[in-house]
């Protein structure tokens, strides 16, 4: 990593410290900024590089080049990273500078050695400690809120701030966030922080008022999907949009009789629970619902091996056509068919090419309507469209949107056909305080306009494409890889105890996600066994972060199987 001087400075000495425990490179810098007494700047743990190219005396301007971090090779051994101190005694020579302090002294070092944090341009939150300690809120938690809240990871983690592609904790270090898909721009955009306390600054009310953002918002949006979903209303969650859905398809067809996939997770309301084997089946889980219709997973990887690939989304959609005759049988008719366009907690499963057109097709004859839950993977992720449902060529009747349509803020959207929407205009007035309000409908342009002006589903696709030959490198190298999934920046790897067998290696999946948070970058484990490594950056990841992120892996994977 390339370091930079902050403020002019003088070369005055560069130094190798040997030794297992030293500093490496060391290079120690004067400063006599106008208007402040003169003071000096060490930089510990720098590549050897440095030495080469500064002596005493070398003029820095702010911004030059000072050196590079250096690798555990040459800086002592250590984790690769800078020590910057500021010394008021001018006088020290390099070797008289204590690096480190006793706490009882804190004020008396603070006079000698004041905080380099603001010279280095650190967010005070960063490293001043500010708040509770992880151990007492960890305590107030389970005092003050539900006990069923769970915290991730064993050492929980305390953020502080976020910053693009990066979550970074109460201790200053920086993790590369691979998997929290709601900040699908980025953490803290400008863009989407601008218009927020813009906007909240001017006018923030209910749709029973006018206001242009609501008419602009619902026009932008229904113009990214095909033909025919034109229709729109909102929400402030995926669960909120979903539930929405659910009451305009019932309404149109009368029929409250579903179809999901296995391991399907569709919300946190009740009716959306019972949609949702992956609560339904789990602890605490009731079981599948009388109106609820159960169809297999349609994963590729564990068909059986006398399908033939191309016939695996016609063999899957059998499945369905089996509910659909369970339904005949027992004198009921579908009210619909709903589905993840791609099936997450399932475990990142790519529906086989041609399975919803069967199934939309079927389910259509008999009455039903299809929904699309659009929630985690939409707006672009996939790269190749604005939505994972048009990758199988379907149209649905409604679509559900969340999680990334306002980049954190909370809201969500429903969208669907005229026909739809003029039948659930049945006398009830649908009114959603909160939904489709000037604030999230102008987080919501915003999102769209980065989205567009970015190219952002365009570096998605790329930078997807590079990740998943990356992946399929590390396959090769380790056989506990079984399968490597993925489309755009919406990516899973299965690990196996054996590639013939299949069997899930859960513990080896949760100990490479711990190696990969111990050396900065997160991801999840999902699917019925745990034993999927989940991945979904947000848009703005670069080739830089993937690289970052394949080495980490394979520093897991190798840490993991030792």
């Amino acid at each position: 990593t390339p370091l930079y001087a902050p403020i002019a400075g003088t070369v005055r000495s560069v130094e190798v410290e040997p030794g297992p425990l030293g500093y490496g490179g060391l290079v120690m810098l004067e400063h006599t900024p106008p208007g402040c007494p003169p003071f000096l700047t060490l930089w510990g743990h720098m590549a050897h590089e440095a030495l080469s190219r500064l002596k005493a005396g070398d003029k820095l301007e702010a911004g030059d080049l000072v050196g590079y971090m250096g690798g555990d090779h040459e800086n002592g051994g250590w984790i690769p990273h800078l020590h910057l101190q500021v010394v008021t005694d001018t006088q020290l020579r390099t070797c008289e500078v204590i690096g480190v302090g006793e706490p009882a002294y804190r004020e008396a070092w603070a006079d000698l050695f004041p905080n380099a944090s603001a010279l280095a341009g650190i967010p005070p939150e960063t490293y001043s400690q500010q708040g509770m300690p992880k151990a007492q809120i960890i305590a107030r938690r389970k005092e003050l809120l539900l006990p069923n809240l769970s915290i991730s990871y064993t050492d929980p983690i305390k953020f502080v701030r976020g910053d693009g592609v990066w979550l970074i904790d109460n201790f200053g270090r920086a993790y590369l966030d691979c998997f929290n898909n709601v900040c699908h721009l980025g953490h803290s955009h400008p863009d989407v922080v601008e218009a927020l306390t813009r906007q909240a600054a001017l006018l923030n009310t209910n749709t029973r008022y006018l206001h242009d953002n609501i008419v602009e918002y619902a026009e932008r949006l229904t113009g990214t999907l095909p033909e025919g979903l034109c229709v729109a209303s909102f929400g402030c969650s995926g669960s909120e949009a979903n539930s929405l859905m659910l009451r305009m398809a019932r309404n149109f067809t009368g029929s409250d009789q579903a179809i999901v996939l296995d391991w399907a997770y569709h919300g946190t309301t009740q009716e959306l629970i019972d949609l949702s084997p992956y609560k339904y089946k789990r602890k605490a889980g009731k079981g599948r619902a009388a109106h609820v219709y159960e169809a297999v997973v349609p994963d590729s990887y564990y068909a059986p091996e006398q399908w033939p690939v191309e016939a695996h989304g016609k063999r899957f959609a059998e499945s369905v056509a089996e509910q659909l005759d369970a339904m005949r049988k027992a004198g009921k008719r579908p009210g619909f068919f709903i589905a993840e366009s791609i099936p997450s907690v399932a475990g990142q499963v790519f529906l086989p090419e041609h399975y919803l057109e069967e199934v939309y097709a079927m389910v259509r004859a008999e009455g039903g309507l299809c929904l699309a839950d659009e929630v985690q993977v939409g707006f672009g992720r996939v790269g190749s469209h604005w939505w994972a449902f048009e990758t199988q060529g379907v149209v649905p009747d409604a679509v559900s949107m969340g999680k990334p349509i306002g980049n954190g803020h909370p809201m969500s959207a429903v969208v669907t056909t005229r026909e739809v929407a003029d039948a659930f205009n049945n006398g009830m007035e649908y009114f959603n305080t909160f939904a489709g309000n000037p604030v999230s409908c102008a987080v919501g342009l915003a999102v769209l306009n980065a989205i567009e002006r970015d190219q952002l589903k365009e570096n998605a696709l790329s930078v997807g494409h590079y990740l998943l030959e990356g992946l399929r490198e590390l396959q090769q190298q380790f056989d506990v890889i079984g399968d490597v999934r993925g489309l755009g920046l919406f990516l899973g790897i299965v690990l196996v105890t054996d590639r013939k067998s299949k069997a899930p290696a859960t513990a080896l999946a949760r100990k490479v996600a711990d190696g990969a948070r111990e050396r900065g970058v997160l991801i999840g484990t999902e699917g019925p066994h745990d034993n999927v490594l989940k991945m979904r950056p947000s848009m703005i990841f670069s080739q830089s972060n993937a690289d970052f992120l394949l080495e980490v892996l394979k520093d897991s994977f190798i840490a993991a199987l030792k």
